[in-house]
């Protein structure tokens, strides 16, 4: 699982079909400054903090083993303590 937080909506029209209508979101995993898309079946928006799960986890979480997703959503984060004994989350 990785902690990332959610940097906006991700549209794209001309996709293939198994992707379905299913929302995609551009997420940061914590600590990089590398981009992701992400499936979200639980309905994000900007700026949360979420829990995703990639490889066949993602497949599973996005509702069937065949569908394309390297990562998915599978929680908003409402808080943790970080390492650093500062509290963060994703609602406040």
């Amino acid at each position: 699982m990785k902690i990332c937080q959610v940097e906006g909506t991700l549209v794209a029209t001309a996709r293939i079909g198994s992707l379905e209508n299913r929302r995609l979101l551009v997420v940061k995993e914590r600590g990089s400054s590398g981009k992701q898309v992400a499936v979200d079946p639980v309905g994000c928006k900007p700026g949360d903090w979420v829990i995703a799960v990639g490889s066949s986890a993602a497949r599973d979480a996005a509702g069937s083993k065949d569908y394309p997703s390297d990562l998915t959503i599978v929680g908003i984060i409402d808080y943790w303590d970080d390492a650093s004994g500062t509290a963060t989350g994703g609602k406040p």
